[in-house]
């Protein structure tokens, strides 16, 4: 079991890894967060991203599907941003953004799931 911290140093070492964060949906506030930013304002994307997660979850009941988000992937020009709700902690998500050139972005995804798995909270 990872504290939030360790959780977050854990994420960088992804390759390409520029930030990451770890986000309470309920109030789109920082739990914690990691890295230089790569010009992203990370508490502005933690609150933007809870947008997105919370827009995901009323289409999915929308839609009636009896399912869950694994992650949630969003490709920009010069990097990835991955998403990925902590399935023991309802509300609760990673964010990771990456360097596009220098990522390898299905090692990423494995990281951030690992990663997600051994949170304690």
């Amino acid at each position: 079991m990872a504290s939030i911290q360790d959780s977050l140093n854990a994420l960088m070492t992804a390759d390409g890894a520029v930030c990451g964060a770890l986000v309470d949906s309920a109030s789109g506030m920082l739990m914690g967060s990691v890295g230089v930013g790569g010009g992203v304002d990370m508490e502005l994307a933690a609150a933007g991203n809870t947008e997105v997660v919370r827009a995901k979850i009323k289409t999915m009941r929308m839609l009636n599907l009896n399912d869950q988000i694994d992650d949630i992937l969003i490709t920009l020009g010069k990097q990835y941003h991955i998403i990925r709700p902590v399935a023991a902690n309802d509300g609760v998500f990673f964010y990771l953004v990456l360097d596009k050139a220098r990522a390898n972005l299905a090692l990423a995804r494995r990281k951030t799931a690992d990663v997600e798995k051994e949170l304690k909270l």
